[in-house]
């Protein structure tokens, strides 16, 4: 929903996502009661930026972390791969964070193709370089 936000909002589509969670509802895949959900937060709040901020959302994904850590945990110790869980939950923690751990991606950008950075202790829009001293071989 929030990729389909961002995408009305980009491309100026005016798509009514509590219009689209009722008609998804009637799909031979996705019926669940899950989506009245849905459907009624964003009726409630049609400008919502995502369905973490619905109160409802909101609380119950916050009441249910723990056990939601508990079971990605559980499975990491015990080799069983749950994909789903594990992207939503690294989403739902990125989601709320102000700042992200991408320094070492943009280092790597920088390193092989020297494609700058931006500084968070500088201005935005003024751009670094660092001349990367390779390793003795």
């Amino acid at each position: 929903m929030a990729l389909l936000s961002a995408a009305s909002k980009s491309y100026n589509y005016d798509l009514d996502l509590s219009e689209i969670s009722r008609i998804w509802k009637g799909g031979c895949i996705i019926r669940a009661g899950f989506l009245d959900k849905i459907k009624t937060a964003f009726k409630d709040d049609p400008a919502l930026p995502n369905l973490l901020l619905a109160p409802e959302f909101k609380q119950s994904i916050l009441d249910r972390q723990s056990a939601w850590r508990d079971v990605l945990a559980t499975a990491c110790k015990l080799g069983i791969a749950v994909p789903a869980f594990s992207a939503s939950l690294d989403y739902f923690d990125s989601y709320r964070r102000d700042r992200l751990p991408q320094n070492l991606t943009q280092a790597q950008r920088d390193y092989f193709g020297a494609h700058t950075y931006e500084r968070t202790d500088k201005p935005r829009g003024e751009f670094f370089h660092t001349e990367w001293i390779q390793a003795a071989e």
